[in-house]
């Protein structure tokens, strides 16, 4: 029997309209969530992003500001702008757009964000928070993940999460959120020998490593839930994940699609954080 599908455009539109109607509360209340977007640069698909993120926050409410700077920009100027931003009492999050331009240094710049207008979840101070069981804001990607299983009513205690990917901001963070819920996670990456021993008896398994169809059904447990986190552009031009679709539909019980699957999720909780900011700058109790 083929795996039901986690639609993430349908549950981030839901997620969106409990975002928008927080949103409601807090403007009667004189408060405006604003989020101001830096985007270094014209890569492509971080146009797309930035694009797709300008109009959520327009559909919920949130005031959103984009910052465009040339490819040319100083890393010295960059953080000048962000330690302005800090300090603007008017901006709740602040986000970075990635990849940077290759002479700025993509951990000075988060490290420079305000940890409470870290509306990304990257800045270490977050993150410490997270590995220590008192979350903060949480990186978005892994929020939505959580969201998903959340939204199939699929019980993570005592089952196995395998994550493939180890990145900081999808793998490891991922990793501590299920754990946090008492599932026992392994964490494979590049250099795991014999990586379908493990993925074979994930009960949960979240793939996230940017190479394409990398993990077959051969790879899966009969009734999985399976998260595709990856999302890859082919030589013919076809948007891929990491997961081989068409086969591991065949084995696991739930399967997220690429495109629609985790993307939208990310985008969601990137507004879902900027409101909890906006929240935390006015003293406001979720």
């Amino acid at each position: 029997m083929a795996a039901k599908i986690i639609d993430g455009k349908s549950i981030s539109k839901k997620v969106k309209e409990e975002i928008k109607s927080e949103v409601q509360k807090l403007r009667e209340k004189g408060v405006v969530p604003k989020l101001t977007v830096i985007l270094v640069g014209d890569d492509p698909a971080s146009q797309v992003y930035v694009r797709n993120k300008e109009k959520s926050a327009s559909q919920v409410g949130i005031i959103s500001e984009t910052i465009r700077l040339p490819e040319s920009t100083k890393e010295s100027e960059l953080l000048e702008l962000v330690k302005r931003l800090n300090d603007d009492p008017e901006v709740d999050g602040i986000l970075v757009q990635l990849p940077l331009p290759e002479h700025i240094s993509k951990d000075s710049v988060i490290e420079t964000i305000s940890p409470d207008k870290d509306a990304d979840g990257f800045h270490p101070y977050n993150l410490g928070r997270l590995l220590a069981g008192i979350p903060s804001v949480i990186p978005c990607t892994p929020n939505g993940i959580m969201r998903m299983i959340d939204e199939i009513g699929f019980e993570l205690k005592g089952k196995n999460a395998v994550v493939v990917g180890r990145s900081v901001i999808v793998g490891k963070p991922v990793a501590q959120l299920l754990l946090a819920r008492h599932a026992t996670v392994t964490i494979c990456h590049s250099r795991t020998k014999n990586l379908e021993f493990y993925t074979k008896n994930a009960d949960v398994l979240v793939v996230a490593v940017g190479k394409p169809e990398i993990i077959s059904g051969s790879h899966i447990k009969d009734g999985a839930v399976v998260i595709d986190v990856g999302i890859n552009r082919r030589d013919d031009g076809k948007l891929v994940g990491d997961v081989h679709f068409e086969s591991a539909k065949e084995v696991a019980s739930w399967i997220t699609p690429v495109p629609g699957g985790v993307g939208p999720m990310t985008v969601a909780m990137l507004l879902y954080n900027t409101v909890y900011l906006a929240k935390l700058h006015h003293g406001i109790d979720s």
